[in-house]
């Protein structure tokens, strides 16, 4: 294979997820044997469309790969000139990141320049249908889908989004990769010490950015529900808010659980996410739609139970009684869980987790986007 360039954003965005994705996969190619680089954002989003405080970190950039800061996705002279770059650049496998319909424009015209006899497109799509709908966004997703040879998803509900629109392009099922970049698991009493955290609560975790359909709202009045008002447990958020953050706060002062919520609400940078993850008793998704969930993999990584809603992709990424807990999406239901998981403790999913923990190596994925190359040639 002649090399391999992944679009999507990198270091220094701040992504979150797919930041750590993109830069792992890379990583993983290169492991692999296969000269890889990442094409990322110069610009990725217009500042009023960017609902966080900064789009940029300032830390150094990941050792080992290379980072191309050349996309400005709102300027159509920068996606002809982009385009023309990759068709002379003429590699065996372009990796295209999809998330949000905004991108299509910009992404379906670079990817239109690229000569498709010699190179052929795969898109990893973490969305087909938005989770927050806006004008345009069927249009633009259309045009994008449109200029990829085949895909890769990673739950079955974004699976079928994506057969509903385009039935006839190739396309596999496989696992969202392991986040194993952030270090191995602490013991939860050092990490506790190190967040300032008693050792003795029972702390469960609330864990990346805030958007109205995470469902925090849901946990918050959780919260106040009686099981686990009496039982003292205490709520952890930690992620920086992608939205109003007043709403959350007037929930809180409501139901009076200013000495159960503890707000940890700044960006997590990477040296801190191993922190959280082993200092927490239980990750709970409280998710009011999903396709499926970069923390599921974090959670494995750090083997921690989950605590997943029966929505989109995240009750096939944990299974029942297995690796956590899967609820309905409402308070009650999300309360009575967090009881049942202290009333079996952590130590009852430990071997289930290790289980499931196994169909996320970074090396099915390699194989996954091989494997459908071929099948395109």
């Amino acid at each position: 294979m002649s090399g391999i360039v992944i679009i999507g954003p990198a270091h220094p965005l701040r992504g979150g997820g797919i930041v750590s994705f993109n830069e792992r996969l890379a990583y993983a190619f290169q492991e692999a044997g296969h000269p890889c680089e990442i094409w990322s954002f110069s610009l990725q989003y217009p500042g009023f469309l960017f609902p966080g405080k900064t789009q940029f970190v300032n830390t150094p950039p990941p050792a080992g790969l290379t980072i191309r800061t050349l996309i400005n996705s709102i300027n159509p002279l920068n996606w002809i000139k982009v385009g023309w770059q990759l068709r002379k650049k003429n590699p065996s496998l372009i990796i295209v990141r999809f998330w949000i319909p905004f991108m299509g424009p910009c992404l379906g015209t670079i990817l239109r320049l690229v000569n498709k006899r010699q190179t052929k497109v795969i898109c990893i799509a973490d969305n087909i249908i938005p989770h927050e709908k806006r004008p345009g966004d069927q249009l633009f997703t259309r045009y994008f889908v449109r200029s990829c040879d085949g895909f890769v998803t990673m739950s079955k509900s974004v699976f079928n989004d994506l057969k509903k629109i385009a039935p006839d392009k190739p396309a596999k099922l496989t696992a969202h990769p392991l986040y194993d970049q952030f270090g191995p698991p602490l013991p939860k009493k050092i990490a506790r010490e190190k967040l300032a955290l008693a050792s003795q609560d029972k702390i469960i975790l609330f864990f990346g950015f805030i958007r109205p359909y995470k469902g925090l709202d849901l946990l918050l009045t959780a919260m106040r529900e009686q099981p686990l008002q009496s039982m003292d447990v205490k709520l952890l958020i930690a992620g920086e808010f992608y939205e109003h953050e007043s709403r959350y706060h007037q929930l809180i002062q409501e139901y009076q659980l200013q000495k159960r919520v503890i707000l940890h609400t700044n960006f997590i940078p990477d040296e801190e996410v191993g922190l959280y993850l082993s200092a927490a008793d239980v990750i709970v998704q409280p998710y009011k739609t999903a396709t499926q969930s970069g923390v599921t993999p974090l959670a494995y990584h750090f083997e921690k139970p989950m605590i997943v809603t029966n929505v989109g992709g995240l009750p096939e990424m944990v299974p029942h009684e297995k690796a956590g807990l899967v609820c309905e999406p409402t308070p009650i239901d999300l309360a009575r869980s967090i009881e049942a998981f202290y009333k079996k403790d952590a130590s009852y999913f430990t071997a289930g987790i290790q289980e499931e923990k196994k169909k996320y190596e970074w090396s099915t994925m390699i194989e996954t986007l091989f494997t459908l190359h071929k099948e395109l040639k």
